[in-house]
């Protein structure tokens, strides 16, 4: 999936995902704002589904687009 394409997923019926591995992340203060303004754009997406999603799309870019990319494929489900 692509960043642009997002918008559109967060419309569209949540699908529940297994995601066994957790991470913390520390973000500048005008990104966090700007992740609540999604969830509360998309009020059935927690700010951490989208940060899933986004999280998600960012490795499928960088998978279809760069030198990384017969890495990444390597290790992708």
């Amino acid at each position: 999936m692509k960043v642009t394409d997002l918008p559109k997923h967060w419309e569209d019926k949540k699908e529940d995902t297994d995601r066994p591995q957790s991470y913390t992340l520390r973000l500048p203060l005008e990104d966090a704002a700007r992740i609540a303004a999604l969830a509360e754009l998309y009020p059935d997406r927690s700010e951490t589904d989208i940060l899933n999603d986004m999280i998600g799309a960012a490795l499928d870019d960088l998978t279809r687009q760069t030198p990384l990319k017969g890495k990444l494929e390597s290790v992708k489900k």
